[in-house]
């Protein structure tokens, strides 16, 4: 099977998962498509090297971090965005901006206290719980090219996953009325 073909269905596969593990939480809507926008979605590739030259450290000792942590990230960008998009827009690494604020290690504190008032550590946790299941399944070659491609595949599917999270906890559904 051919590698983009590979990553394709390893990530529909990992997004079905995570949705149905956060809709039984009511954590994003039953129905429908996630609540997104392409200001939060586009921003992933401008942060997605920085983010992930920090969380590949920390990958072999605390791996629920290293793919956790982009969660908080995407739950973040839903309350810059909410809050207001016009400044924070402006940064070029948002990631780097959130990171900053306390060091990386911090991050998830940042998230669910300073800008959430809201303890999600145990979903974030089953989130990356799961992803990190999935990788083990899958039984790639720990270093190698794909293990790389894979890692960021699932860090970017919970990015997404935490901004449509976050998007919902500030109740939007981005859907027409």
């Amino acid at each position: 099977m051919e590698q983009t073909e590979y990553l394709q269905k390893y990530e529909e596969q990992l997004r079905h998962n995570l949705m149905q593990l956060l809709r039984e939480q009511d954590l994003i809507p039953q129905k429908g498509p996630l609540p997104e926008t392409p200001d939060i979605t586009d921003r992933w590739d401008s942060m997605v090297g920085s983010y992930s030259a920090d969380a590949m450290k920390e990958i072999v000792q605390y791996p629920l971090v290293s793919l956790g942590w982009a969660m908080y990230l995407g739950l973040a960008l839903a309350r810059y965005w909410d809050e207001g998009w016009e400044v924070y827009s402006k940064h070029p690494n948002l990631y780097e901006h959130l990171r900053d604020v306390r060091g990386f290690d911090y991050l998830d504190e940042v998230v669910r206290f300073d800008l959430y008032h809201w303890d999600c550590e145990e979903v974030v946790r089953n989130c990356a719980q799961m992803a990190l299941d999935q990788i083990r399944h899958e039984q790639i070659e720990p270093s190698s090219p794909l293990a790389y491609h894979v890692y960021i595949s699932s860090i970017r599917i919970l990015y997404l996953l935490g901004a449509a999270m976050g998007l919902k906890k500030l109740g939007y559904s981005m859907q027409k009325a």
